[in-house]
């Protein structure tokens, strides 16, 4: 019994390693955040192995019976639908658990975004915070006045129509020269990094429709 954490292409299906691959083909059961997303990926790469729905929606309620399952023997592999399963997806809950329980995990080395966006962003990466999607209204505020203070490096996750306010926030809080990196659709056809102070990307992405997943890269105060 043992339980893989088996990270997904965040863009380009091509990403997938060869490992990554084998384990699907070879475990008795994957839990998958979109069975219609990551059916995709399946046929793509022709994995057979059957999907079961696991999400941040039904974790709580599933884990008992997936942890049964791999008791019993069985070898189950999590993927999300973009990435790496526990950062900023689900994952937590179900290693916990198995930890617990002395079942073995194991963690693929694989995709992430905001690995490829800090290392482009030109901005220090020897040191740096990762905060994932921030707060949408409590603690909010708080979070991003502790952000302004940082001395590291600042790695956001944001959805494309909240950019644009993110950035507005984050200029009420620190100097509008503070540098910083925006970077979305990784890996994709349509991949972009845009690089300058708070108010030039501002600037960039308010005058545009804003697509496709964001990750935001903020200079540390002493950068």
């Amino acid at each position: 019994m043992k339980l893989y954490l088996v990270p997904t292409p965040v863009g380009n299906l091509g990403d997938m390693t060869y490992r990554a691959v084998e384990v699907l083909r070879g475990v008795d059961l994957i839990l998958a955040e979109d069975t219609r997303t990551s059916r995709v990926l399946m046929q793509h790469y022709d994995i057979s192995t059957p999907l079961q729905s696991y999400h941040i929606f039904n974790e709580h309620q599933t884990l008992d019976g997936v942890i049964g399952r791999l008791q019993s023997g069985m070898d189950i592999a999590l993927v999300t639908d973009a990435g790496t399963p526990g950062i900023s997806d689900p994952g937590f809950l179900i290693v916990r658990e198995a930890v617990r329980q002395g079942i073995e995990v194991e963690c693929l080395p694989g995709a992430t975004a905001f690995v490829p966006a800090l290392v482009d962003s030109a901005l220090p990466c020897d040191r740096f915070v990762f905060e994932g999607f921030l707060p949408h209204k409590k603690g909010r505020q708080t979070r991003l006045q502790s952000l302004a203070a940082e001395t590291r490096t600042t790695v956001i996750y944001e959805s494309p129509h909240r950019l644009v306010k993110l950035l507005e926030q984050l200029m009420e809080v620190a100097e509008e020269e503070r540098q910083v990196s925006v970077s979305r659709e990784i890996s994709k056809v349509h991949a972009e990094t845009v690089r300058g102070s708070l108010k030039e990307v501002h600037d960039y992405f308010a005058s545009k429709e804003v697509r496709g997943e964001i990750v935001v890269v903020l200079a540390g105060i002493d950068n």
